[in-house]
C-alpha cells in the first residue's frame, strides 16, 4: 500500500498570525499536525519546531523504522509496540526542545502546542497525540477517532462530571490538559489500528473540528470527493461556520501499492 495526501492551513477570519504548523511525507507516510496553545506566548514557534523535531527525528531513525517494518510484516507483535514506542518518544523529545527553548529566552516563556502524529506503513496507521487536535479514519463511509481531546471538558464528561448537555453549553471548551512544551515531559497518546486500500485519513486543528457536529460531516467533507477538494472543503467550512480559529487539514488516502 501507499498513501497521497493534501494539507492546507488557513489563518481564519479571526486571528492575524498562524499558530498551526504541519508536515507530510508520502514516502514515508508521515504525517503531523500542531496547534500553538492560544494564549500563549509564541504559539506560532512551538508548534513549527515540534513539526521541525518529528520531522528530523524520523529521518534520523528511518533505518531502525524499516527494520521494525519489515518485522511488523513478519507478524512480530513486538514490533507494532516498538513503532509506537518510537513515535512516543519523538514527541517527548520535541517537547523537551521546546521548554528548554523557552527556559532560555524569556520571550518564548510558557509557549507550547498540540501535536498528532500519524504514521502509516506496514499494514497499520500509528498515532501519538497530545492536546486537542485529532486523528480521524473513514473506511466504508464509516468514521472512527483515533484520538482523544485533552480538554477539561472531555475530563468531566469521562469522569462524570459534567452531562453532555452541560458540556455543550460550557465555556472554555479549548482549555487543554496537555500540551507540549509546556513542561519538559508529557504523557503521550499512542494508538494503532490496521489499514486497507480506500482508507481515508483526516488529521486537523480544533480550528475545523470544533465547527464539524458530527462523523457524517467528516464523511461528507472526505468521503466522495478528491482529497486536493476535500481538504480545501474543510477549510471553507470552517471559515463559513466563523473562522474564529487557524485551521488546518491534512487528508490523506491509502492506495495499492
Amino acid at each position: 500500500m501507499r498513501t497521497v495526501s493534501v494539507g492546507l492551513t488557513d489563518v481564519g477570519r479571526k486571528r492575524t498570525v498562524n499558530e498551526d504548523a504541519m508536515f507530510r511525507d508520502d514516502r514515508m507516510g508521515f504525517y503531523v499536525v500542531a496547534d500553538g496553545v492560544g494564549g500563549r506566548s509564541k504559539g506560532e514557534i512551538a508548534s513549527q519546531e515540534t513539526v521541525e523535531q518529528l520531522r528530523m527525528w524520523m529521518r534520523d531513525r528511518e533505518s531502525e523504522l524499516d527494520r521494525l517494518v519489515t518485522a511488523c510484516e513478519g507478524g512480530d507483535p513486538d514490533a507494532v509496540w516498538d513503532i509506537r514506542r518510537l513515535l512516543e518518544n519523538g514527541v517527548q523529545s520535541a517537547c523537551w526542545m521546546i521548554f528548554g527553548m523557552a527556559e532560555l529566552d524569556p520571550e518564548m516563556r510558557g509557549m507550547s502546542t498540540t501535536c498528532s502524529a500519524l504514521l502509516i506503513r506496514a499494514g497499520y496507521a500509528f498515532a501519538a497525540h497530545v492536546g486537542d487536535s485529532r486523528v480521524y479514519r473513514m473506511r466504508q463511509r464509516s468514521v472512527l477517532q483515533l484520538t482523544e481531546d485533552h480538554t477539561l471538558i472531555n475530563y468531566k464528561l469521562k469522569h462524570g462530571l459534567m452531562t453532555p448537555e452541560e458540556a455543550a453549553r460550557a465555556p472554555g471548551k479549548n482549555l487543554i490538559t496537555r500540551a507540549v512544551g509546556h513542561r519538559d515531559y508529557v504523557q503521550v497518546d499512542t494508538a494503532d489500528l490496521d489499514v486497507a486500500p480506500g482508507d481515508r485519513f483526516l488529521l486537523c486543528s480544533d480550528g475545523l473540528h470544533r465547527y464539524l457536529h458530527d462523523d457524517q460531516e467528516v464523511v461528507e467533507l472526505i468521503g466522495d470527493d478528491t482529497i486536493q477538494t476535500s481538504a480545501h472543503a474543510a477549510i471553507a467550512l470552517a471559515n463559513q461556520r466563523g473562522g474564529k480559529d487557524n485551521i488546518t487539514a491534512i487528508v490523506i488516502e491509502v492506495r495499492p501499492g
